[in-house]
């Protein structure tokens, strides 16, 4: 290689480094921005300019109200005084107030951005915020219509068949414990320890719930073998699936395409794969005619990887392959699915008596989970 070119292809290495260094740098203040505005419609907050004195206002009343919650957590203090700050601080009292206290905004969303990156369906399903029971109308189909001349008449159309989607909110909780003497220790940080514990329960369960959740006393989950239709069918309540072409395996390429193609370009546009991470390493070793993979690497930090052109997403709470297993889902999950997190926020409940010499922290939140569109995600089942 002569100088010249070794200098180009640093120059062209030196540039591509800039540009990485400063995409990554853009996309972590739209996600710093993102997270305020959440925050603010999640609690209602509408401050105003940046500057304002409700601004200040607002945001010293939370910083006393973290200030004496985790003051609380440690000796269970002054609880009438939170409960007034938690009144100054914007915060939602319209929970029983028997049922604990809300933890500090700056203390759930980081439990929320810990979860967003370990929760796949939280990255790529629709999320939504209620103040209740949550509902949408949803067409079934079999509306009719049709051309028609300017003094031709206009005789009766069928009209959509509507039904209620309506998940059912429930509740998640964790329940860490630590000794009252650790507690007691200045150099323990409170707040790091419950942002740790509690993101570990909530992080599997809802993930857990959001695959093969059943919808009994917790969120309906994408799989439920018992609604599937074969051929890529489908119907209002049940989901289709292409079949593996053999009895145990995943060993033919031509079946995935088949998959994504079992979805409707509306929804194939914006499609993205789910797996388990066992199976992604299968999905990797697939080549084209030319000994090509299939599987491209994501070219910048943080971008998914992709196959057959498509954005993949890692969930380990995916079927591994097996038999009759539905280890991929393929679609538009903005679309496919809805999850629901409850405006009221995540309580606190302080225990020193249930474990002698031990604090329980009862925590807990309301949320709700199902198939908005059951048209919009399609699966592969290990069949022949």
């Amino acid at each position: 290689m002569s100088q010249i070119e070794r200098e180009t292809l640093k120059a062209l290495e030196e540039s591509v480094t800039g540009f990485r260094a400063d995409y990554d740098g853009r996309l972590k203040a739209l996600e710093a921005q993102g997270n305020a505005i959440e925050t603010a419609l999640s609690r209602k907050h509408f401050p105003g300019g940046g500057g304002s004195p409700h601004s200040a206002v607002t945001t010293a009343a939370a910083r006393e109200h973290k200030e004496k919650f985790l003051a609380w957590a440690r000796k269970g203090s002054d609880p009438e005084g939170l409960r007034g700050l938690e009144v100054q601080a914007g915060l939602s009292t319209d929970s029983d107030p028997d049922g604990g206290f809300l933890v500090p905004v700056e203390i759930e969303k980081n439990i929320e951005r810990l979860a967003l990156a370990s929760v796949a369906m939280r990255r790529i399903a629709r999320v939504v915020p209620s103040k209740g029971e949550y509902s949408k109308p949803l067409s079934k189909g079999g509306a009719t219509g049709g051309w028609v001349a300017e003094r031709a008449s206009r005789p009766e159309t069928n009209t959509p068949e509507l039904d209620l989607f309506q998940p059912p909110m429930q509740e998640i909780y964790a329940m860490p414990s630590a000794t009252q003497k650790v507690l007691d220790m200045s150099d323990f940080d409170v707040e790091n320890w419950l942002l740790e514990e509690i993101n570990d329960v909530f992080v599997a369960t809802e993930g857990t719930g959001f695959i093969t959740g059943n919808g009994v006393g917790r969120v309906k989950g994408i799989i439920d073998t018992t609604k599937m239709i074969a051929n890529a069918s489908w119907e209002y309540g049940k989901t289709g699936y292409i079949a593996s072409g053999h009895a145990s395996l995943i060993n033919n390429a031509d079946k995935l395409i088949d998959l994504q193609h079992a979805l409707k370009p509306v929804y194939r546009q914006n499609g993205t794969w789910l797996m388990n991470d066992t199976t992604s390493a299968t999905l990797r070793k697939f080549k084209d005619g030319d000994g090509q993979y299939l599987w491209r690497a994501g070219l910048l930090a943080g971008a998914p990887d992709t196959f057959l052109g498509k954005p993949v997403e890692i969930d380990d709470n995916m079927p591994d392959i097996g038999q009759d297993a539905y280890p991929i889902a393929w679609g538009d999950f903005k679309r496919a699915y809805t999850i629901v997190d409850h405006v009221s926020g995540t309580r606190m409940l302080r225990d020193p008596f249930s474990s002698k010499g031990s604090v329980l922290f009862y925590t807990v939140k309301r949320i709700a989970g199902g198939i908005s569109n059951y048209e919009a995600i399609k699966f592969l089942k290990v069949s022949v």
